[in-house]
């Protein structure tokens, strides 16, 4: 009679010593999907990327990619693999949104991010502190409706600040080529967790070339240090605005 191996699910709690080291590194994936780095129905990084991001072999991230396929947190399909796991639950208020308008008022927008390692916007490097050409981490979203109506697009650029602090956004910068996508929408969330006071500023605009508006979003921390910067064009009719309010760090 054929002897078979137990299956155990790997955990993120407990050590891993002892393990194999695709095992290992499914534990750290795993990880990644419960602290909402890699969201629920984002598409993993290639296994290319992970095998130079956690620096082992190929192989070694296709076995990795088995255990977890095999549990149901991730899947595989011909557009690549996904994460199925659902995170920890974001607090349920409208400011917490990344980037600054991220929830289209169309229900049939499609929505489309991804975040490069890459020189930020002049403007944006000024603000940063970041010397000319010297790259960050970048996130890019775009939202449209089918007809091409209802168009938002927004650049974000993080200081040099916030991906010292908090480790999820760290994480980014070995997979950020420009075509991953990243909603990366616990951004705020992340940033209380470790220990961060927001304090947001966000000037509206009107374009002068037409009716859409330019919102620009400033975020300092409790120490005045910028940690990011977000400009988005919207569609819209309105007045200019500026508005402020702070977010207290996670207690």
């Amino acid at each position: 009679m054929a002897r078979t191996t137990p299956h155990h699910r790997p955990t993120s709690e407990g050590a891993s010593e002892g393990r194999p080291l695709y095992w290992r590194i499914a534990t750290q994936l795993l990880g990644e999907l419960r602290a909402g780095t890699i969201s629920p129905g984002e598409r993993l990084p290639s296994e290319r990327h992970l095998a130079a991001h956690f620096r082992v072999s190929r192989e070694t991230v296709r076995q990795a990619l088995e255990v977890l396929r095999r549990d149901g947190l991730v899947s595989t399909d011909r557009r690549g693999t996904h994460a199925t796991l659902t995170g920890l639950p974001v607090e349920s208020s409208t400011y917490l949104d990344f980037p600054v308008g991220a929830r289209s008022a169309a229900p049939d927008a499609c929505d489309r991010a991804t975040v490069a390692w890459e020189a930020p916007p002049p403007e944006h490097a000024a603000e940063l502190g970041i010397a000319p050409l010297r790259p960050t981490l970048v996130h890019r979203y775009r939202s449209a409706t089918a007809d091409g109506s209802g168009l938002r697009t927004a650049v974000t650029s993080f200081s040099a600040v916030a991906l010292a602090e908090v480790d999820e956004l760290a994480r980014y910068r070995d997979r950020a080529d420009g075509s991953c996508a990243a909603q990366l929408r616990r951004t705020y969330d992340w940033m209380r967790r470790a220990g961060l006071t927001l304090h947001h500023r966000d000037t509206i605009t009107r374009l002068a070339d037409g009716p859409s508006v330019r919102v620009t979003r400033r975020v300092h921390d409790q120490y005045a240090r910028i940690l990011e910067i977000t400009d988005l064009v919207v569609d819209a009719r309105q007045d200019a605005l500026v508005y402020e309010f702070t977010l207290p760090a996670a207690g």
